[in-house]
């Protein structure tokens, strides 16, 4: 029976996905790109209680989507902000689960997170990103969060002007 790691790959570039572009709507299944790496694991996993076949291969699309998040978490390198990792909570473990089930999945998640990056959970968030004695700019996460919004509010806006436009343009035509 073949084996083949390229499942793992697959899953890991689902995870770097997730992290680029979590907000991004695939127009063909209406869901965002932040939940296609949950989504794909569970049909993975459902697949595998049916066909024996795909039980060989979920070991390496479980490791595949786990090592790609500690690698994109904890490890990789920023030169901009010469910091390691993505700290920010919209890229936590928790947010591959549904709502739901994050009160169950964090208190484990902080454990696994203190055992393996050595972390701890209870530090200023403040005081881990600082410059020379100065916090980063957008290093608080109340303030990251109003960007985001908005700045997803300002191309929502921008979206729905130029689809006027467009609209108006068409009917423009349609009179002529």
């Amino acid at each position: 029976m073949p084996l083949s790691g390229f499942h793992g790959v697959i899953f890991g570039f689902l995870v770097g996905i997730k992290q680029i572009i979590p907000e991004q709507e695939l127009p063909f299944l209406k869901i965002k790109t932040k939940w296609l790496p949950s989504i794909t694991l569970l049909l993975s996993v459902a697949l595998s209680f049916f066909t024996i076949e795909a039980t060989v291969y979920l070991p390496t699309i479980v490791s595949g989507a786990y090592v790609s998040w500690i690698y994109l978490r904890y490890w990789q390198m920023k030169p901009e902000t010469k910091l390691r990792g993505d700290p920010s909570e919209d890229f936590a473990f928790s947010t591959f689960f549904p709502e739901f089930l994050r009160p169950v999945i964090d208190p484990i998640a902080s454990i696994f997170h203190r055992l393996f990056c050595g972390r701890s959970d209870t530090s200023d968030d403040g005081q881990d990103y600082t410059l020379g004695s100065e916090p980063l700019p957008g290093s608080d996460s109340i303030e990251a969060s109003r960007r985001r919004e908005r700045g997803a509010r300002a191309l929502e806006e921008r979206l729905a002007a130029e689809r006027l436009a467009a609209a108006a343009a068409r009917t423009a035509e349609e009179n002529v």
